[in-house]
């Protein structure tokens, strides 16, 4: 394998900022995405805390019943469309994808800058809405009160409109790439597993989201001429709305997820210096998932009136999808046993993920069940169970995948003892925040409620406790990982001792990324090689 030589970085090579603006390369590009998506997480997690603020009573404290269902439409909106859908594919994808494949670039560089602009626009349209009367309908735009509140949904549902052909285009792109741009000698069980879950992200990113597109120009439609589609009082049927958003928003579940399990997969090989357990069932069991999350969307309409038989379709259909996942978690179990275990900061959030993912697996399972899920329905249950998934889930690997690549991307070492301190922070708050939701949801809190009785005041309080232990890790983690551009050791070629190709160029890569092709003759992960 080829080796980079010491020379001007992507950062720096070539300089200026119409470089950065118009560049192809698809570093900068994933660069450039992490920023912004950096941006939209700050933004959600501060609307999430004025959430928590207000519920900290179960009287008015700051806000209105209406300004409090705007913020919580704005937090998951922006949470869900700007943030968790393109945050690993968009950035660390972009970023690590062709470096992994031994390829100078994606397939289609203009069409990545493309995705990026058109990102950036559709975010423009979701900036609008918050200051124009922001939707106040959730991120599920459920009608027929999105056809008939007075705020702001065109803007925000254009917005995930156009956000939808960024993902598409992204999509498409990393599928030419994985076929036709991966190094001399990597065949398809050659790839590593993140760039395996990937693909299985970038088909359900092309076959689904087309569906999410076309649900919301129908109900923009719907608001500006009247076509009666999903408004009962003008024909419609509101039912159908669910079915064609779940449709495309169960199979987001695993575009949020699918590259999540992809890191998680790079971590724990790194970090026990093991090969895989089970590499081609872990392979398998992504582009399992990416097919069976298009036939799972029913268990969303449980309470909705659909025929006995289609929810007991359903209901077996949700427990299957749990077989490809468990394959992965026990296979990563499996790697860790006999492995050298170096707990360092990204292999801290592998174990974070894994508790917290079983946590939100466990108790999907439980809602898949139709008698359970009839009386979890619309509770805080429900709201703990997304976000352990979500952010148990995506967002630590998110987090782990970022402190992994740190060194590749920026060339800069950060503190291990910080990192430590934050993702205990971490972890302990969104445990204080959520694991309470689970007996709020337990004891019947519904959700979405700006009042509630006085019964559930202390768990409420503790809740919104938690999101300030919770912030307060992601401030030190900003502290150290800004400080480390600034003042952190230069970083290694390979300070992990990864053994996946984009840790066999210089940190950070030149812009062509290897001066001579790569060629690969082995396994992704055979630590056997050189550890005898």
């Amino acid at each position: 394998m080829a080796h980079a030589v010491n020379e001007g970085s992507y950062l720096t090579n070539p300089k200026g900022w119409k470089s950065w603006l118009l560049t192809l390369d698809h570093k900068r590009i994933g660069i450039m995405y992490l920023l912004f998506i950096v941006i939209s997480f700050a933004l959600g997690g501060f609307f999430a805390l004025a959430l928590r603020l207000e519920l900290l009573s179960p009287a008015k404290i700051i806000f209105t019943a209406k300004q409090y269902n705007q913020l919580f439409t704005l937090h998951g909106a922006i949470m869900v469309f700007l943030f968790i859908v393109p945050s690993i594919p968009a950035s660390l994808g972009n970023f690590v994808m062709p470096l992994m494949l031994g390829a100078k670039d994606v397939a289609f560089p203009r069409l990545n800058l493309a995705s990026f602009y058109i990102y950036v626009f559709g975010a423009i349209f979701c900036v609008y809405s918050m200051i124009s009367g922001a939707a106040d309908t959730g991120w599920t735009f459920y009608t027929p009160y999105s056809t008939t509140t007075n705020t702001s949904v065109i803007s925000m549902t254009l917005g995930a409109f156009i956000l939808g052909f960024s993902s598409i285009l992204t999509g498409v792109n990393f599928i030419a790439t994985i076929h036709k741009m991966r190094a001399k000698g990597m065949n398809w069980f050659r790839m590593p597993l993140f760039v395996w879950a990937l693909y299985a992200t970038a088909i359900i990113q092309v076959l689904a989201t087309p569906v999410l597109a076309i649900t919301l120009l129908l109900l923009i439609l719907e608001r500006t001429i009247g076509v009666g589609i999903f408004d009962p009082t003008i024909g419609g049927d509101p039912v159908l709305f669910q079915h064609f958003f779940w449709f495309y928003s169960h199979p987001a579940v695993y575009i949020m997820i699918l590259p999540a399990m992809g890191i998680m997969s790079e971590l724990v090989t790194t970090f026990c210096r093991k090969n895989i357990f089970g590499y081609k069932t872990i392979a398998y069991s992504s582009i399992a998932i990416a097919i069976i999350s298009f036939l799972v969307w029913g268990h969303h309409l449980f309470v909705s009136g659909q025929s006995d038989n289609a929810a007991t379709i359903f209901s077996i259909l949700t427990f299957l999808v749990g077989i490809p996942s468990a394959i992965k978690v026990f296979n990563w179990l499996s790697t860790m046993y006999g492995g050298s275990i170096n707990l360092k900061t990204p292999f801290l959030y592998f174990l974070s993920f894994m508790v917290l993912f079983c946590v939100g697996g466990f108790t999907g399972i439980m809602l898949g069940a139709l008698s359970l899920d009839v009386y979890f329905h619309g509770t805080y249950f429900v709201v703990a169970h997304f976000h352990y998934v979500m952010m148990g889930g995506t967002v630590m690997a998110f987090i782990g995948g970022l402190h992994y690549w740190w060194p590749k991307m920026f060339g800069k070492m950060y503190s291990e003892f910080w990192g430590a301190v934050a993702c205990f922070f971490i972890f302990v708050g969104f445990n204080m925040v959520f694991f309470t939701q689970f007996i709020l949801g337990a004891k019947g809190m519904p959700r979405r409620y700006f009042n509630y009785l006085d019964q559930f005041q202390p768990l409420h309080a503790f809740s919104t406790m938690g999101t300030w232990v919770l912030g307060l890790g992601f401030l030190i983690m900003a502290f150290y990982l800004i400080d480390s551009l600034i003042n952190g050791p230069p970083a290694p070629a390979n300070p992990w001792g990864g053994m996946t190709l984009e840790w066999h160029t210089q940190s950070p890569p030149v812009t062509h990324n290897f001066d001579v092709a790569p060629v690969v003759d082995h396994d992704p992960y055979d630590y056997r090689r050189i550890d005898g």
